[in-house]
């Protein structure tokens, strides 16, 4: 099992990264929390990997912090929540907001991630609320590596991450619209974009 990738970022495609690690591009997806610390194109990081081994394939999940990882593995022990919802729910609700969110049983605040209803909330806050610590805030996320600026195509790949995050397109090009300071990084689009949502 690969438990940590360290190497140059080949590709940056929100959720998906290309990470190269001894001549090897591994493809990996990662929630939003860890995306909007990434060093730019072509520098190097290091992430914590879970790794998913299916009949058919084997995906790796990368987090920048402990924290991250382990709600992830948290997150696929509820059931009825696999991989995908569990990056989601990462990528709508940082470690620290979803912890609060479980423990004051937020359902409306969770409910606002896409892919978790009502229903499915409950039973995060069923399933999680006696066993999960508080994140502990020990690995800082701040990396002092700036976003890479942005590109003519920042708006549309923010979009596109967001549908990928199970947004719909009208929804996504909306809020992401809704934006109107220029020149800004995917990381920080899909940022703000997040935040405007939660309102």
């Amino acid at each position: 099992m690969i438990g940590r990738l360290r190497g140059p970022i080949l590709e940056k495609a929100p959720p998906t990264l290309i990470v190269e690690a001894g001549g090897v591009g591994y493809t990996v997806d990662a929630p939003l929390s860890t995306i909007y610390h990434l060093p730019a194109l072509g520098e190097e990081v290091s992430l914590r990997v879970h790794t998913v081994v299916r009949e058919d394939a084997i995906q790796l999940y990368g987090f920048l912090t402990a924290d991250e990882q382990r709600l992830f593995a948290a997150l696929l022990r509820v059931t009825g929540v696999g991989a995908k919802l569990a990056l989601q729910v990462l990528s709508g609700l940082p470690p620290a907001e979803l912890w609060r969110c479980i423990q004051e049983e937020d359902l409306k605040r969770m409910s606002s991630v896409p892919g978790i209803g009502r229903k499915t909330a409950q039973r995060l806050v069923m399933e999680l609320r006696d066993t999960l610590e508080a994140p502990g805030g020990a690995e800082a996320l701040d990396t002092g590596a700036g976003a890479a600026p942005a590109g003519g195509g920042a708006r549309r790949e923010a979009v596109a991450a967001l549908q990928e995050l199970g947004y719909s397109s009208d929804q996504a090009e909306q809020v992401v619209a809704g934006i109107a300071e220029e020149g800004l990084a995917v990381e920080e689009l899909l940022k703000r974009s997040l935040q405007n949502m939660a309102r």
